[in-house]
């Protein structure tokens, strides 16, 4: 299977004013971006840890009236933010408010300040994964029972690199795997979820690979292409929104 090289850039949903993101879409949007993502926390992450902050699900609900031609979704959803059965109503409607153009990002979630603020049991990665585990086929059995049905089988993004138990989640459910890799681990742990998809009897082509990175593509893109990665994803931060980054990976995606 032949992937195109498509580029992504996530917009921190922090240290700005809602019209600072607003703009930060359309001018990702203009530059050719492939998918906008934001992430799903309820504090920043960086900076002043009581900057401004915004919810995740509420604003993808914008962008799909904001958009027309990108692909929109979190990286990721923390899966102990919202029941499975919501969460997937919730990308059902994202879905159709986009005209088909929702991928939906989940992880396990990490982040303890959110856990113990809003009240979400931290429990430990194990039992997160667990939960994560049983999330999966419950949101794909929502789907099919939604009237109406997502316009689209929405292409389902799993974050992270655990190998023994992340990797195998991929394997099962996901169209999408991204992780912070660098080559020489992305080549490794590709190996491990190849490994995964013969168990479940699954071709590993069917799952595209995703790669965070940061710095020029002239330094890491075409190795990361050979090492089979082809959604790229960079980063950009409030207030400011400096896509330039987002600009240069572009230009090398349209020069392959």
């Amino acid at each position: 299977m032949t992937r195109q090289v498509r580029i992504a850039v996530q917009l921190q949903p922090q240290h700005a004013d809602y019209s600072q993101i607003r703009d930060a879409v359309a001018r990702a949007e203009e530059a050719g971006a492939d998918i906008i993502f934001n992430w799903d926390h309820f504090f920043p992450l960086t900076g002043e840890p009581d900057g401004k902050h915004f919810e995740c699900w509420t604003m993808l609900g914008a962008w799909a009236e904001q958009t027309s031609r990108v692909e929109i979704g979190a990286l990721v959803t923390c899966n102990s933010y919202r029941n499975p059965e919501l969460l997937a109503d919730m990308a059902r409607t994202v879905d159709h408010i986009s005209g088909g153009r929702l991928v939906l990002g989940i992880g396990a979630g990490w982040f303890e300040r959110d856990y113990d603020e809003y009240g979400y049991e931290f429990g430990t990665a194990g039992s997160r994964l667990a939960d994560l585990s049983q999330a999966l086929p419950r949101i794909e059995e929502r789907w099919a029972r939604l009237n109406p049905a997502p316009t689209r089988d929405i292409p389902v993004l799993v974050g992270g690199g655990g190998e023994r138990k992340t990797l195998r989640y991929v394997a099962e459910h996901a169209d999408i795997w991204h992780s912070f890799a660098d080559l020489e681990t992305l080549q490794r742990k590709s190996e491990v979820l190849a490994q995964h998809c013969a168990d479940v009897g699954r071709d590993p082509a069917e799952i595209e690979r995703s790669v965070a990175v940061r710095g020029s593509p002239r330094d890491v893109g075409d190795a990361l292409v050979a090492a089979g990665a082809t959604l790229f994803t960079v980063s950009a931060g409030g207030p400011d929104y400096d896509l330039s980054q987002l600009r240069e990976w572009v230009a090398w995606r349209d020069a392959r």
